[in-house]
């Protein structure tokens, strides 16, 4: 296998990790919350695992792109989850034949991510609810039946979110 194509490979599994975001790069503190660990841990892996190298930016911070990300993120894999050294994941992190999971992006960060989609969705209902030209979409059933008639999708997981809610007997 070429060194390209193993290239192309390994830039596959950065494409399949859900970030929640279609970001290219991050600073330290935006990856330090996605890992799931302070930023000073970001700066030993950095000094124990060559293959993390993020670029500085022109105010000298740290800019990681997302394969530095996924890298990251299986360094965490490596040692919280698998329980290895230091030593013996950069052994296996260097291996090619053995593909290395990722751990998941912390939970934290992925509800935040989520908790941002869901707010500019109200913020997108309450401008639309002031608009009075459309007064027919004040309604937020209404709204959310219209957007299910013009063949809006939901993930699987919002599928509760298109019917109304049980109303609570006062």
């Amino acid at each position: 296998m070429s060194r390209v194509a193993s290239a192309r490979g390994a830039d596959r599994g950065v494409e399949a990790i859900d970030l929640g975001t279609d970001k290219l790069y991050f600073r330290i503190g935006e990856v330090a919350k996605i890992v799931g660990v302070p930023p000073y841990v970001l700066r030993y892996w950095e000094s124990e695992f060559p293959m993390v190298k993020p670029d500085k930016g022109r105010n000298h911070q740290r800019v990681y792109r997302r394969r530095d990300v996924a890298v990251l993120l299986k360094i965490k894999h490596l040692l919280y989850e698998r329980r290895f050294t230091i030593e013996g994941a950069r052994r296996q992190l260097r291996r090619k034949d053995e593909v290395c999971p990722p751990a998941a992006p912390d939970g934290a960060y992925l509800a935040a991510r989520s908790f941002d989609r869901v707010a500019r969705a109200l913020d997108e209902l309450e401008r639309i609810v002031e608009q009075p030209s459309r007064p027919e979409l004040a309604d937020p059933a209404a709204f959310v039946a219209s957007l299910r008639a013009a063949g809006a999708s939901a993930e699987p997981a919002d599928e509760r979110l298109w019917g109304r809610p049980p109303r609570r007997a006062p």
